[in-house]
C-alpha cells in the first residue's frame, strides 16, 4: 500500500472525534491525484494503553517505579487486576459497543475508584437528571482519569490524554528543555507510540510524512515520531505544520529543530505541501516552496546551517472551493471513546459522540478583537464557503462516515451564511444535527434562531468575554453586554444551547470590573438565557494588536529578544489592573454553581476568600433588558420562508346578529401542537396559496415585498393590518420566519 504521502496527528487531542486536520488535507490531495494515507496516533496508541495487554504492562512498569507511590496510586496499585479485568469492557462500552453495561457500572460495584470520584459528593444531586447511559459514562469516565494520574505518576510524567508533555512546549521560548527531554530514553507511552508508527511507515512506504501539531501538547510526540523516522527511515522526508507551527513557530530560528524534521510549512497547508510533493519528487526546487522553514547552509565557507523561509510568490493559495472534501477514510472511525464531562454543557458535547468537522468560512468576518491573533493569515484571510458547495460537503461526509452531526470549526460562523446554509439543509430535507462558535451579534434575531434550530443547530459559543461595555469597547468587540443577552434569548427561546467564553484580566480591568463582569454573568444565567460558560485569564500573544502595540493597552510587555524556538505568549505587566490571577478561583467556583442552577442569589464575597467589592451592576439589569420589547420591522428584501407542515384549508360562513360572512380555516398540525387560524375566505385562500412558495423546498425565495406585492394584487384589504394582527401572529408559532 504505498502512498506518496502519509499524513497523522501525534498524541493526544481528542477521544471521541478525529482531529480534522489531516481530513482537510487528505482531501485536498485528492483532487491532486496524490496518494496519501493518514492516521491519528492518539487514539491508537490511548487504545493500546487502555486495554487489558495494555494495563498489564503499565502496572508491571509501575512495579518498577523508584520512588514511593502515593496514597491514591497504592490504592490502585492493590485493585490492579480489578482495573486489567474491566478495561475491554468499559472502553467498548464507551465506544458505543457494550450499551447494556451501563446498568452494572451505575451501581459503582463494577468499576474501581481512585481519588477522581471524591468529586461524586458534590456531584451526586446531578444524578438525579441523567440517563443511566450518561451517569455510566461519567463514571468510566473518571475510571479512566484514575488510570491516566495513575500513568503520569508511577509510568510516564509527561502522560495526559490531551495535554502529552504540554509543559515541555507551552510557551517555550528557548528549545533546550524540549531538546534534553528528546535525548533521554523513550517514555513507555513513547515505546507504544513508536512501535504504532513503525508498523505504518512499514504499510504505507511514504516519500512525505506530513504532521499535523495543532496544540503545545502534541509537540513533544511529534519531535519523538520525527527522531524515529529520522533514524529508522532516513529516505523518508518529515515536514511539520498546523495550529502550533502556525502560531508559534513563525520566527523560529533553532536549528536543532531539524535535527527531527526537514520542513516546517505555515498557514494553510494544501499549497505548501502539493509544492513540498514536487521538490521531493525532483520537480521544483527549493526557491518554489511555498511558506515554508527549513535548514540551509550559507554559500559562504565554512557557514553555519540556518534556518530559512521560502515563499514562492509563482504558487497562489487554493480558494475554499477548490479544496475538496475532507476526507476521513483511514481513520478508525468505530473505535473513538465518548467521554462525560457533566459538569460543563459544552464540554461535555464537545467530549461526548464523533462529530463530522468542518469550516462554513475560512478566517474571521469581524477580525477587530484586540486579543485576537487578527494580523495572522487564519484569522485575517476571510473567505466564505457558497451554501449549496457546504452542503454537498456534507452530504459526502455523512455517505462515508455514517455520522450526521457536525461541529463548524470556524472563529465565528457568518449570520448570513448560516442561513443560506440553514434554508439548504432544509431545501434537501437533511436530519443533522451541528453546532459551530458564533458572534453575539444583533443579527441573530428570533426568527433566525428558529430557522438554524428548525436546520438541526443545537448549540452555539460565543465569546461574551470580560462583560463590560467599557472593556468590550477597548477590546474592539462590537457588542455590548445587552446585545448578547438579547441574542442568548433568541437562541435559548428557540431551544439552542448557549455556551459563553468568558475572560477575566483584560489589561486595565480593576477588580470593580471584573466583580462586575461575575455579576452580569450571574444574571444571564438566572435569567435562563445562558446555560454554559468557561472563564479563562487573558494571555497576550505577539501577535494580536495588544501584544503588537502594548503600550496602546497600557501594559508593558516583558521581552527577552526574539525567541528563538516559540513564540506567542507575551509575559506582561499589567500597572493599572487589579491582581488579576487572585480571582481565578472564585470566578470558576461560582460558574459551576450556576451552571447547575445553584447559588444565583448568593453574595458574590461567597466565592472568593479573600475581599471583594460589591457589584455596582443594577440588580436587575439583565431581566429589565429581556422584559423591554424591541419592535423591529422587516426589511422588503428580508426573505420570507415557513419550516412548518402545510395546513389543512376549509371553509365556513360565520353568523352575526343576522350579517353572514363566508370564512375560511386553516388548520395547522406540528410534532408537537395543534392551531387553528381563522381569516375571511379570500384571505385563507391566499394565505394557503402562498405557503408552499415559502417552504425552504419552493423553486425561489420570497421577499416581504413579493408577499405585499401579492397580497395587493388580490385586491385584499389593508395589508400591514392584516401581516401585523392575529392570523400572522399565529402563524409564526406555526414555523412562518423572516430572515
Amino acid at each position: 500500500m504505498e502512498k506518496t504521502v502519509f499524513l497523522f496527528t501525534p498524541p493526544f487531542t481528542q477521544l471521541n472525534t478525529p482531529y480534522p486536520a489531516t481530513a482537510y488535507l487528505k482531501g485536498f490531495l485528492n483532487t491532486r491525484g496524490i496518494t496519501s494515507f493518514q492516521a491519528d496516533l492518539g487514539i491508537e496508541v490511548i487504545l493500546a494503553l487502555f486495554c487489558k495487554t495494555g494495563l498489564t504492562a503499565v502496572f508491571e512498569q509501575a512495579a518498577l517505579c523508584p520512588k514511593p507511590l502515593s496514597n491514591n496510586a497504592a490504592r490502585m496499585m492493590g485493585l490492579r487486576q480489578q482495573y486489567i479485568n474491566t478495561i475491554d469492557a468499559t472502553i467498548a462500552f464507551l465506544q458505543g459497543k457494550n450499551p447494556t453495561l451501563a446498568h452494572h457500572i451505575a451501581r459503582r460495584n463494577l468499576l474501581p475508584e481512585a481519588s477522581r470520584f471524591s468529586q461524586l459528593a458534590d456531584l451526586e444531586w446531578a444524578f438525579g437528571t441523567m440517563g443511566i447511559q450518561d451517569k455510566a459514562k461519567h463514571l468510566a469516565t473518571m475510571y479512566l482519569e484514575d488510570i491516566s494520574d495513575f500513568i503520569g505518576e508511577a509510568v510516564d510524567p509527561h502522560f495526559g490524554f490531551s495535554r502529552y508533555a504540554e509543559r515541555l512546549a507551552r510557551s517555550a521560548n528557548k528549545f533546550d528543555e524540549l531538546y534534553q527531554a528528546l535525548q533521554l530514553p523513550p517514555t513507555h507511552t513513547d515505546k507504544l507510540l513508536l512501535h504504532i508508527l513503525d508498523e505504518h511507515l512499514k504499510t504505507v512506504s511514504p516519500q512525505l510524512v506530513a504532521i499535523s501539531v495543532p496544540f503545545p501538547g502534541n509537540v513533544y510526540s511529534a519531535l519523538r515520531c520525527g527522531q524515529f523516522i529520522k533514524a529508522e527511515y532516513p529516505h523518508i522526508k518529515i515536514a511539520l505544520g498546523g495550529g502550533f507551527a502556525n502560531t508559534e513557530l513563525r520566527t523560529m530560528s533553532e536549528v536543532r529543530v531539524f535535527e527531527f524534521l526537514d520542513f516546517i510549512t505555515l498557514d494553510d497547508g494544501e499549497a505548501p505541501l502539493e509544492q513540498l510533493v514536487k521538490f521531493i519528487n525532483g520537480h521544483a526546487e527549493t526557491t518554489q516552496l511555498k511558506r515554508t522553514l527549513l535548514p540551509e547552509k550559507n554559500t559562504a565557507d565554512d557557514a553555519e546551517t540556518q534556518v530559512v523561509y521560502k515563499n514562492t510568490a509563482s504558487c497562489a493559495d487554493y480558494k475554499q472551493g477548490e479544496v475538496g472534501t475532507p476526507d476521513y477514510s483511514d481513520f478508525r472511525l468505530t473505535e473513538y471513546i465518548s467521554a462525560l464531562e457533566i459538569i460543563n454543557p459544552m464540554h461535555s458535547l464537545w467530549s461526548d459522540g464523533r462529530w463530522n468537522k468542518l469550516t462554513m468560512a475560512h478566517g474571521c468576518y469581524w477580525g477587530k478583537c484586540t486579543f485576537c491573533d487578527v494580523s495572522l493569515p487564519y484569522i485575517s484571510d476571510y473567505e466564505p464557503i457558497a451554501a449549496k458547495l457546504l452542503v454537498d460537503r456534507m452530504e459526502e461526509m455523512m455517505a462515508q462516515t455514517g455520522q450526521s452531526g457536525f461541529h463548524f470549526v470556524d472563529e465565528a460562523a457568518p449570520p448570513a451564511l448560516m442561513r443560506s446554509i440553514s434554508i439548504e439543509i432544509l431545501k434537501r430535507q437533511l436530519t443533522v444535527s451541528w453546532w459551530t462558535n458564533v458572534r453575539f451579534e444583533k443579527s441573530f434575531t428570533r426568527d433566525l434562531c428558529l430557522l438554524l434550530k428548525a436546520a438541526g443547530c443545537i448549540g452555539v459559543s460565543g465569546g461574551l468575554e470580560v462583560a463590560s461595555d467599557r472593556l468590550l469597547e477597548l477590546i474592539q468587540k462590537g457588542i455590548t453586554v445587552a446585545q448578547v443577552a438579547r441574542v442568548n434569548q433568541h437562541f435559548t427561546q428557540a431551544g439552542v444551547m448557549v455556551h459563553a467564553y468568558l475572560m477575566y484580566g483584560f489589561p486595565t480591568q480593576t477588580a470593580q470590573e471584573t466583580i462586575d463582569s461575575l455579576d452580569m454573568v450571574r444574571q444571564m444565567f438566572k435569567a435562563g438565557v445562558l446555560q454554559s460558560g468557561f472563564w479563562h485569564q487573558f494571555a497576550m500573544t505577539a501577535h494580536s494588536p495588544v501584544g503588537l502595540n502594548p503600550a496602546d493597552f497600557k501594559v508593558e510587555a516583558i521581552t527577552d529578544g526574539l525567541p528563538s524556538f516559540a513564540n506567542n505568549d507575551v509575559e506582561h505587566r499589567d500597572p493599572t489592573g487589579a491582581d488579576h490571577s487572585s480571582f481565578s478561583f472564585g470566578l470558576k467556583k461560582s460558574l459551576l454553581n450556576y451552571m447547575h442552577h445553584i447559588g444565583y442569589d448568593e453574595p458574590l464575597q461567597k466565592w472568593f476568600d479573600h475581599k471583594v467589592p460589591k457589584p455596582k451592576v443594577d440588580a436587575n439589569y439583565i431581566e429589565n433588558i429581556l422584559n423591554t420589547p424591541q419592535w423591529t420591522v422587516a426589511k422588503p428584501t428580508s426573505r420570507v420562508v415557513f419550516v412548518g407542515s402545510l395546513p389543512k384549508l376549509s371553509f365556513f360562513v360565520k353568523s352575526k346578529k343576522g350579517n353572514q360572512w363566508p370564512m375560511a380555516t386553516l388548520e395547522f398540525n406540528s410534532n408537537t401542537d395543534a392551531l387553528t387560524i381563522e381569516t375571511s375566505d379570500a384571505q385563507g385562500q391566499w394565505l394557503f396559496d402562498l405557503l408552499p412558495m415559502l417552504q425552504p423546498t419552493a423553486a425561489s425565495p420570497v421577499t416581504m415585498q413579493a408577499i405585499k406585492t401579492s397580497y395587493e394584487g388580490q385586491n385584499l384589504p389593508d395589508f400591514e393590518l392584516f401581516w401585523d394582527n392575529k392570523p400572522i401572529n399565529l402563524l409564526y408559532k406555526m414555523g412562518l420566519l423572516v430572515v
